[in-house]
């Protein structure tokens, strides 16, 4: 709550608003200001950076101030709503000029983190979503709006499956029920920008009563949601939430859409991180998606996002894309005149919401003519295909073609951006508008016929006629001619060098020429309003147009990366086989130098023969790249998409889970061991027969007989597990889990393939059979410039460590398979080497001090001192 404010007229207004809107920043419009005061102020100047200062009351009282020009609201509101704060904006609804009393003033819009219509709070090719989630009984229940686009969607489900959604969506803002903070960030982390309802908005009966209210309906079974209470109160909830924040005009929320998970491959929030789909995990890094989008409008790069992270799990519909981009591939010249015209199609789904709540100005309606005008030759040409896939979509497609010319008959060509600072409508639309034109057009020439009477008339030389907001029209006289000013002349100013004067006629001229321009404005304002309403009239239809070209634009895009990479058609079945022939890596091979080449790999999984590979090989050889590539190319296919392989046959993958890298999250309080497990657990617990999992150096975060056992466990159980053979890659430092090849039918052994070469190594980045004995962990620190005394060191103590772990099993033939389940007695336990235990470089240094010391010199104090030191050596080392 904002700070007592004194109560001025002004300040009594702002404090009322206030009061409706504490929990957001107030933008007070004041003349050419946007203005905040008190507590705002205070914040407002240290998140923009702009001057802070206090405005006297008229009493003792002051209040803190600081404030911008309105022109400016564009370059700060953007700064305000990504810092996640909510800004409410209030207009002056009246003329100051036109009113002796206080400017009535209102909140026009609350624009939050997930709802807004500005184009420069946007991000043009990402959708801008808010939700509200519900909790209950071990569901939940999610909706899902743009705002922006008048999507609207929802689903309900067990926690973990709405968990998904969420991080697939990433909206912007989440509303929650108040007291449910601790149990959503429990099940959905401490990332999602949360703002807490009333408990009284989450009910099922206000929900339901507020969804048939919007779509004027008498029951929900037309939206497929009648016996999901979770969704009804999810979805209640949103529509509660754009009335409480003035968003009224909801014209293009035209229907609700319910997610079907069973349609689409279920992708949680570590494999969209680990395999950087949307978002690459380091600031220079490069995404999935920044690689597949060559995209030609906003709405299209929204729909690929779309596409990619919920990918097909129908071949039959997954086919219907593949054969869409083969035919625009067979046609080239088409298809390069198709992304030339989609280029000038800009964003009409984000156009269409404008015309629905009133927000579209006359260059965008011009826009949208232009759009409409260039659907017609993309329906043409795609009529002309024999792909069924295109003749379905130019079917659907309407370039409706009396909407586009009743735009550009009304519309003027060179429109201003606003209404009121130019001509907007055409000439010949309306006779009155027309005649108020020709009114206000002929002042100039009227004007100078005054002039030049008066001249004549008063024999005063070069009389000048001007205009200023004070005294409107006048008469400006010189000093040396004053003499001769008449006496129906008016004074009203007197300047250094000359006089101002006006005359009845001048007063008489100017009332009707402001009249004029006045009723102008307000009947282009008419005018245009009747045009939107009669685009709100094609909304649905604009909608569809939408839809469809982000359709096309998205299957061009595949058509257009294949074409440039040199992708194939995968072969996408029902089978439970993964067989990739000379696969790559879809970004790394973008991000290698000129002239270098991507070594490809072949892979192959099924359910029956080899179900799981251990990978073994090097650091940096490629194991993490061959686990992502495969995870990859198996969502391109998925998604309709070529990919980077000679040849791909993918059985239909439900779920891609992936436990790739390590790393702390130290927020949390969570070590890399449990983010290991975490993630491990997320994968173990949830599975199905056709899961692809990828697992990439489980273990690291814990002791090398930890992470060895903790791996093995994991591995057998994947194996052996009761409900399905997850096809699994597991890549690994741990030669010891070679064995299990010998063990298990559907465990085969592969490796990254090396070659040393006096003393180097060189990566070969081939998958091979046969497990690997060697890490190479030395080499690798050298390649990455480790000063050579270190190298040098670390190859002696390998050394040392070898000979001993060899000398050990030569004394122990006892093997990992054959230790007793039940507890070994601690002197029959395998242990691990210990550096200190062998040949501890601190010892090294003191045995070389103790031997240096010349013991008949020394005093019994110096003596002291450096046995002193010695503990204090080994006293560090032991900490």
């Amino acid at each position: 709550m904002c700070a007592k404010i004194a109560e001025t007229p002004m300040m009594s207004q702002y404090n009322a608003i206030k009061q409706r809107h504490p929990d957001a920043i107030l933008l007070f419009r004041v003349g050419d200001f946007y203005e905040t005061f008190s507590t705002d102020a205070i914040e407002v100047s240290g998140l923009l950076g702009i001057t802070l200062t206090k405005r006297a009351n008229g009493s003792a009282s002051h209040v803190e101030l600081a404030g911008f020009p309105h022109h400016a609201l564009d370059t700060y509101l953007p700064k305000l709503v990504a810092l996640g704060k909510r800004v409410a904006i209030c207009d002056q609804m009246e003329n100051p000029k036109l009113t002796k009393k206080l400017v009535k003033r209102e909140v026009t819009e609350l624009v939050t983190p997930g709802l807004t219509m500005n184009d420069t709070v946007l991000v043009s090719n990402t959708n801008n979503f808010l939700a509200a989630v519900v909790l209950g009984a071990g569901k939940a229940g999610v909706a899902f709006l743009d705002l922006s686009t008048g999507e609207f969607l929802t689903s309900q489900g067990y926690v973990d499956d709405i968990d998904k959604l969420i991080h697939n969506f990433n909206p912007k803002e989440v509303l929650i029920k108040r007291g449910t903070e601790h149990e959503i960030t429990r099940h959905f982390g401490d990332k999602l920008n949360i703002y807490p309802l009333e408990d009284w908005v989450f009910t099922e009966d206000y929900g339901r009563d507020r969804l048939m209210k919007h779509f004027e309906l008498h029951h929900l079974k037309g939206l497929g949601i009648e016996t999901n209470p979770l969704s009804i109160i999810a979805c209640g909830t949103i529509l509660y939430y754009l009335q409480a924040t003035c968003h009224e005009e909801l014209g293009h929320i035209t229907s609700l859409r319910k997610i079907e998970e069973d349609h689409f491959v279920r992708l949680d929030k570590f494999t969209l991180r680990n395999l950087e789909i949307l978002n690459p995990i380091s600031d220079e890094g490069v995404s999935l998606i920044n690689v597949l989008d060559a995209t030609r409008t906003p709405m299209g790069g929204r729909l690929l996002r779309r596409w990619t992270v919920f990918p097909l799990l129908d071949p039959a519909e997954i086919s219907k894309r593949q054969t869409a981009v083969r035919a625009l591939l067979d046609m080239p010249e088409e298809a390069a005149r198709l992304d030339d015209l989609l280029c000038g199609i800009g964003d009409i789904e984000r156009l269409s919401s404008k015309v629905a709540v009133s927000r579209i100005n006359p260059r965008e309606m011009l826009q949208m003519a232009t759009a409409l005008r260039i659907m017609r030759p993309i329906k043409d040409m795609l009529q002309a295909s024999t792909v069924s896939s295109l003749k379905d979509l130019a079917i659907t497609l309407d370039p409706c073609d009396e909407l586009a010319q009743k735009i550009e008959d009304y519309i003027n060509p060179d429109a201003p951006i606003a209404l009121g600072r130019g001509a907007v409508i055409c000439d010949g639309v309306n006779a009155e508008l027309d005649a108020l034109r020709e009114i206000s057009g002929g002042g100039k020439d009227y004007l100078m016929q005054i002039r030049a009477r008066e001249s004549e008339r008063t024999g005063i030389p070069n009389l000048k006629i001007a205009f200023n907001n004070v005294f409107g029209y006048f008469i400006e006289v010189r000093n040396t001619h004053k003499d001769k000013v008449p006496e129906d002349w008016i004074r009203k100013q007197t300047l250094v060098n000359a006089e101002r004067y006006i005359t009845q006629e001048l007063k008489e001229y100017e009332q009707k020429i402001l009249g004029a321009e006045e009723k102008i404005q307000a009947l282009e304002a008419e005018i245009f309003a009747g045009l939107m309403n009669t685009l709100g009239g094609y909304m649905r239809v604009l909608q569809s147009n939408a839809m469809v070209i982000s359709t096309i634009d998205v299957l061009n895009s595949f058509a257009k990366i294949a074409k440039a990479n040199d992708y194939h058609c995968p072969i996408v079945d029902n089978s439970e086989v993964i067989d990739i022939k000379e696969g790559r890596h879809p970004v790394i091979e973008r991000l290698l130098p000129a002239g270098e080449v991507y070594v490809p790999n072949d892979v192959y999984l099924d359910t029956d023969g080899t179900q799981i590979i251990v990978i073994t090989g090097p650091n940096m050889s490629g194991k993490s790249a061959l686990l992502r590539q495969t995870a990859l190319i198996t969502l391109m296919a998925q998604i309709g998409s070529f990919v980077p392989a000679r040849s791909a046959r993918i059985g239909i993958v439900d779920r891609i889970f992936t436990r790739v890298g390590a790393s702390d999250n130290i927020s949390r309080g969570e070590s890399t061991f449990m983010v290991e497990m975490t993630e491990s657990a997320a994968i173990l617990n949830n599975l199905t027969r056709r899961s692809l999992i990828l697992i990439d150096e489980l273990g690291r975060g814990t002791s090398t007989y930890d992470g060895i056992s903790i791996a093995r466990a994991i591995v057998e159980y994947l194996h052996e597990h009761p409900n399905g053979r997850a096809k699994t890659l597991f890549a690994t430092h741990y030669h010891e889990l070679n064995e299990l090849e010998s063990i298990y039918p559907r465990i085969h052994n592969f490796n990254v393939s090396v070659k040393e070469s006096d003393g180097k190594v060189i990566f070969m980045r081939k998958l091979i059979p046969g497990g690997s004995e060697h890490s190479f962990g030395i080499h690798v620190a050298q390649l990455a410039g480790m000063p050579r005394p270190i190298v040098s060191r670390a190859e002696e103590i390998l050394e040392t460590l070898e000979t001993a772990a060899a000398k050990m099993r030569s004394e122990e033939s006892l093997s990992i398979t054959k230790i007793p389940s039940t507890t070994t007695p601690a002197a029959e336990q395998p242990y691990q080497l210990s550096f200190f235990q062998l040949d501890d470089p601190v010892l090294g240094q003191i045995r070389s001090e103790i031997t240096d010391i010349d013991i008949n010199s020394l005093t019994p104090l110096e003596a002291l001192n450096k046995l002193n030191e010695i503990k204090k050596a080994l006293t560090g080392k032991s900490n």
